[in-house]
């Protein structure tokens, strides 16, 4: 019988596994929330799920590797795998999720050459744009689709998630337009994410990965900061849990 390895992404937002056969095909993929009890979340999606072998990765991953006795890896080297797989010809990926960020440079042969990585505050996460969204009265699934209505941007200085938001509520207060407010949000974002692509790489395609690679602002406003072609795959969230998978039938 086929071996089958699978690789979990257990980030602060959502549980992403993703199971690939002897010949990198994906035959599964499952998400959930993360919700409060990680690991049950965790225990409760791969119940019923076969599997020769398992490696996990995100934020979660320390405490599956004690749960559940299984192999481990960064989120910058899962990502970069996934990334690569999907795009063989990338040079670097930029990874937005819930409550951090990554910048990852590749190598010819796809190996990591330099990463940077936000993880200490929630300025330019999925996080920030959620808050942000909820302050204007957005539902976030609908929050980039109307900061790209918007002819032009508000400027908004303040990075910080609890400045921002006073900042935010001030401009509501003088009657400015929410939908610029929101696209000035996106662009202050996009500042950030492009600081981080150009100190770690400076040419070739670009994957964008993580829940937020869903905002279609995000995408189209990185693509015009960088000049460069921003790659989107089919479910930027399975990607860590993709690299994951692959990483664990290579090391098997």
């Amino acid at each position: 019988m086929a071996k089958r390895f699978a690789g979990i992404d257990i980030g602060s937002r959502t549980i992403e596994l993703v199971v690939v056969d002897e010949a990198d095909e994906i035959l599964e993929s499952h998400q959930a929330d993360t919700g409060f009890d990680p690991m049950a979340e965790a225990k409760k999606m791969i119940s019923g799920v076969a599997f020769d072998r398992i490696m996990a990765t995100g934020y979660g991953r320390n405490l599956f590797e004690i749960s559940f006795d299984a192999s481990t890896v960064t989120e910058i080297k899962a990502h970069a795998r996934g990334a690569r797989a999907l795009f063989p010809d990338i040079r670097a990926v930029i990874d937005i999720g819930g409550q951090d960020s990554k910048a990852i440079a590749m190598l010819d042969n796809g190996r990591v050459k330099k990463f940077e990585m936000n993880d200490r505050c929630a300025a330019g996460t999925g996080k920030f744009l959620e808050i942000m969204a909820r302050t204007l009265g957005f539902a976030i699934d609908d929050f980039g689709r109307e900061a790209l209505l918007a002819e032009k941007g508000l400027n908004i200085s303040s990075m910080c998630t609890v400045f921002a938001e006073s900042e935010v509520t001030s401009l509501i207060a003088k009657g400015e337009n929410r939908r610029e407010i929101a696209r000035g949000l996106h662009a202050s974002v996009i500042r950030r994410a492009a600081g981080m692509i150009n100190r770690v790489s400076t040419e070739g395609d670009i994957a964008f990965t993580g829940g937020v690679a869903n905002n279609p602002c995000m995408h189209k406003l990185l693509e015009e900061k960088l000049g460069r072609t921003i790659r989107l795959p089919d479910d930027p969230q399975r990607v860590g849990a993709l690299g994951a998978a692959l990483l664990a039938k290579e090391t098997a």
